[in-house]
């Protein structure tokens, strides 16, 4: 599988990773530190099937037995990883709980002149956001990243909020929103979720994009039709204000 964060273990409390300064040497190589192959560089070959293999997420905290050898502790390597110090395996990576806006969030009640400014800060930056975001993340770390973390880090925020956070704008925009305006919505949400993923990164992405994720963490999503903005939450994402701006 080969994901980040890949390890390996030998059953006798040894493990084998690629820190963040192994990480920084493979930057403009073909070289994957998350391969476990990569991780048992060193190892006689005859030696290597004596070593299981594991993969764990840190923003998930989902651990893996990928190919686990007979007798080892396997809870053991887990408590090992979820000990780690995050800062010296990537160091940019900030380990956070991915936060649903809709589910883990209960939005103000009232949408004031403040928030109605974050959506104005958020529209003045949102062009940029997707390709600032990659180049950023390739540029301060360079391919070793993107091919594993940032794609592991994407996906997971993506997994764990994208579909029902679409769904729910979705369905709250139906009725006042036709089918012309809908892939403008899905584009606005979709940079939005680029947006958040942004947070999980310490990089100076050369834009402010702290407007969007003050605004994901309580809870409101803004959505945009080409013409009306909306922000939206609550259980259902419906909308609780929209206008020009």
């Amino acid at each position: 599988m080969c994901k980040f964060f890949s390890f390996v273990g030998d059953g006798y409390g040894n493990f084998r990773f690629s820190d963040w300064a192994t990480r920084k040497s493979l930057l403009g190589t073909d070289g994957n530190p998350d391969s476990h192959t990569f991780i048992l560089r060193g190892v006689a070959p005859k030696q290597q099937d004596r070593w299981s293999r594991y993969e764990f997420n840190p923003l998930t905290g989902v651990f893996t037995v990928d190919q686990g050898v007979e007798g080892h502790d396997h809870g053991a390597a887990e408590k090992w990883v979820r000990s780690r110090d995050w800062s010296t395996i990537v160091e940019p990576l900030i380990i956070k709980p991915i936060v649903h806006p809709f589910k883990d969030r209960q939005p103000p009640k009232r949408i004031t002149k403040a928030h109605i400014a974050l959506v104005k800060e958020w529209a003045s930056v949102r062009a940029s956001v997707w390709d600032s975001v990659r180049s950023s993340v390739r540029s301060s770390a360079g391919a070793s990243v993107w091919a594993s973390v940032w794609a592991s880090a994407g996906a997971s925020v993506r997994s764990s909020v994208w579909d029902s956070v679409w769904a729910s704008v979705r369905s709250s925009v139906r009725s006042s929103a036709g089918a012309s305006v809908r892939s403008s919505v899905w584009d606005s949400v979709w940079d939005s979720v680029w947006a958040y993923n942004s947070s999980f990164f310490d990089i100076d992405y050369g834009y402010d994009y702290s407007n969007l994720n003050k605004l994901w963490n309580l809870g409101l999503v803004p959505s945009f039709d080409g013409k009306t903005w909306r922000l939206h939450g609550g259980p259902e994402g419906e909308v609780l204000w929209k206008g020009e701006i």
